[in-house]
C-alpha cells in the first residue's frame, strides 16, 4: 500500500488508529512541534476554495481519513473507476463498507483518537489542554475522560474562541499549563488556522489536534451514532435526525461531496 493518498490535492497518510497513535507518540518524544489533521470530506470542500486552509492541512504531520467518504474516494481515485463505476459503488459504503478499505486502510474518527491519546497518556508524563467548544463542555470531558483513565493529566480547560481577541488569553494559558498536548475544538477550518499560526508560541506543546465536535460527544451533550451506523458510514444520518439544522453541512458530505469526485474521474 502507498503510504500516502492523494485525494482532491490533500495527501492523507495511509495508517490505521494503531499506526497513527503510534506516530503521534513517536513524535512527542521528539524535541519538535506539529499539528495533525483530521479533514473530513466538508473539509475538503472547504480546502478547495480556501487555499490557506489547504496549505495548512498539507503541512501537517499527520493527515488521518475522519469519513468513510474519504475512503470511498480514495478507492475510486486510485483505481481510476469511470464515473459510472463510482455511482454504482456507492451504496457499497453502507451495504460493504469492507470494500473501500483497500486504498485507504482505514477510518479514524477526530473523537476516537483523542480519547485513545488520552488513554496512552494516562500514566506518563505527558499534559493535556483542552480548548474550545461552548462554556463548560471542556470541563466536562475532562471529567469524563478522567473518570475512564484516572492517571491522565489534564492540566487546563477554556472555551474561548479563535477570534484574536482572545488569543493572549489562551496563548498565556496554555503556557502556564505546561501542556504538551493541545486539542482545539474551535470547528473547521477555525481551529487549524489557529494551531498554524499560534503553535509557534506555545512553549510546551509538542502536538495539537484540531477536534471539531469531540468534546460534545465525550462530555454527553450529544449522543454519537451506535456503532454499526458509524460501521457502515450512516453517522451523518444519526447526526441528522438530532440536529436537523445540520442539513446543509450533511447534504455538503454526502451529495456535494461525491458529486465532485465524481466530477474529478
Amino acid at each position: 500500500m502507498q503510504n500516502k493518498i492523494n485525494v482532491m490535492n490533500i495527501m492523507f497518510d495511509n495508517v490505521t488508529q494503531i499506526e497513527a497513535l503510534n506516530l503521534i507518540f513517536k513524535y512527542l518524544n521528539k524535541d519538535n512541534k506539529g499539528y495533525i489533521c483530521t479533514p473530513n470530506p466538508e473539509m475538503l470542500l472547504e480546502a478547495q476554495k480556501n487555499s490557506p486552509f489547504l496549505n495548512v492541512i498539507n503541512n501537517s504531520l499527520l493527515n488521518i481519513a475522519d469519513g468513510i467518504g474519504i475512503l470511498w474516494a480514495a478507492y475510486n481515485m486510485e483505481k481510476h473507476n469511470s464515473k459510472l463505476k463510482a455511482i454504482l459503488n456507492l451504496p457499497l459504503i453502507a451495504l460493504y463498507p469492507k470494500k473501500f478499505k483497500t486504498v485507504l486502510k482505514e477510518r479514524v474518527t477526530g473523537t476516537d483518537l483523542i480519547q485513545k491519546i488520552c488513554e496512552r497518556s494516562a500514566g506518563t508524563p505527558y499534559k493535556v489542554f483542552l480548548l474550545g467548544a461552548v462554556p463548560g463542555i471542556a470541563e466536562i470531558t475532562k471529567e469524563k475522560l478522567q473518570q475512564k483513565s484516572p492517571a491522565l493529566k489534564i492540566v487546563g480547560t477554556f472555551a474561548g474562541s479563535a477570534e484574536l481577541k482572545d488569543k493572549d488569553t489562551i496563548v498565556q494559558l496554555i503556557n502556564k499549563s505546561e501542556a504538551d498536548i493541545l486539542f482545539v475544538a474551535f470547528g473547521a477550518p477555525k481551529q487549524e488556522m489557529w494551531i498554524y499560526e499560534n503553535l509557534k508560541n506555545l512553549k510546551t506543546v509538542k502536538i495539537a489536534i484540531g477536534v471539531g465536535g469531540a468534546f460534545d460527544f465525550i462530555s454527553g451533550k450529544r449522543k454519537r451514532a451506535p456503532v454499526w451506523m458509524q460501521i457502515i458510514g450512516l453517522e451523518w444520518l444519526y447526526r441528522l435526525f438530532q440536529e436537523p439544522t445540520r442539513w446543509k453541512r450533511i447534504y455538503n458530505a454526502t451529495i456535494k461531496f461525491p458529486i465532485e469526485i465524481i466530477k474529478l474521474l
